[in-house]
């Protein structure tokens, strides 16, 4: 993690985009040291939401090819459960791409409306507007948590 926080907003990128694809860990743990290291607001907060928001989108695609093995191999997702999130998706709409953010759940949802097909726009549109809202939701606590310590 210290690697990536001394990359500054690079780091804050790579970790956003890595969390949102591959790797276990929390991004805001990068960007929170990022911002206590100094780094400006605006620049972190495009860094971690275009980080996480092509993170998102690159499972998105892995799940409209449609390809098992991949989703198993670069996602390590559990199947059974992403044929659960897939039918309860089934129907409600893009707008459920909005909740991508969600730990433990964003990526079979991502995942899952590529397979399903679902709009690609409608799918960036509420993907960004949720990863932003989740990023901006953190950066204010990380600098009311900072102001009163």
């Amino acid at each position: 993690m210290d690697f990536l926080i001394d990359y500054g907003y690079i780091g804050v990128f790579i970790a956003s985009f890595l969390a949102a694809t591959v790797l276990p860990f929390s991004s805001e743990v990068v960007l929170t040291g990022a911002l206590l290291g100094g780094a400006s607001y605006l620049p972190c907060m495009i860094a971690a939401t275009t980080g996480n928001f092509l993170g998102g989108m690159t499972c998105y695609w892995i799940g409209k090819v449609g390809k098992v093995e991949w989703i198993k191999r670069y996602l390590r997702l559990n199947i059974d459960k992403l044929l659960k999130v897939q039918h309860w998706i089934s129907g409600r709409g893009s707008w459920t791409a909005f909740f991508v953010f969600v730990p433990g759940i964003g990526d079979f949802i991502a995942v899952a409306l590529g397979f399903l097909r679902a709009n690609v726009w409608w799918v960036a549109f509420w993907m960004l507007l949720g990863k932003a809202t989740r990023y901006w939701v953190w950066m204010e606590l990380v600098y009311k948590v900072q102001g009163i310590v």
